[in-house]
């Protein structure tokens, strides 16, 4: 199974897809690791990507999650996924792909992404990602006010999976 951790910058995509694969026992991938240069500098300019920007960097991704699929391997991956093209093109050719969509006080996030330290995302980008966002159908929602453990343990229930600990 790929569990797929989707939501704006800072809503904690890459802290709970770490403890949730930690959790599993599973390996843990962090979209951020996956984008090309051009794409960071862009985002470091403090402008928005768009959907041939991205598409490139979603390629790379599900190529990877693929080769977790085809090896019988289990992952959990952390990756915007904003818009429902971007996650059918994350999900193509993957078996059994699940989304876990963090959401919540728009507020809340902005303040966790103006406190973030050495990230390639400005602040000022978190509105275009607001207005890109097509919230997914059929994704496991969960509040970004939960605690990483609480996070953990409805993603577990929802999924019907067990943890190693």
């Amino acid at each position: 199974m790929i569990v797929v951790v989707i939501g704006v910058s800072a809503s904690g995509k890459s802290t709970l897809g770490k403890a949730l694969a930690a959790v599993l026992g599973w390996e843990f991938i962090d979209g951020d690791d996956f984008h090309p240069p051009g794409n960071v500098a862009k985002m470091r300019r403090g402008v928005p990507l768009n959907d041939a920007d991205r598409a490139p960097w979603l390629v790379d991704l599900n190529r990877r999650i693929m080769q977790v699929d085809e090896a019988g391997e289990d992952a959990v991956l952390a990756c915007s996924a904003l818009k429902k093209h971007y996650r059918d093109m994350l999900r193509g050719g993957i078996r059994d792909i699940r989304f876990v969509y963090l959401c919540g006080d728009t507020e809340r996030i902005r303040a966790r992404i103006r406190g973030r330290q050495d990230h390639f995302m400005p602040a000022g980008l978190l509105d275009s990602q607001i207005a890109a966002l097509e919230p997914p159908d059929n994704a496991v929602l969960v509040r970004i006010d939960l605690s990483t453990k609480q996070q953990i343990t409805e993603v577990l229930q929802a999924l019907a999976l067990d943890s190693d600990t």
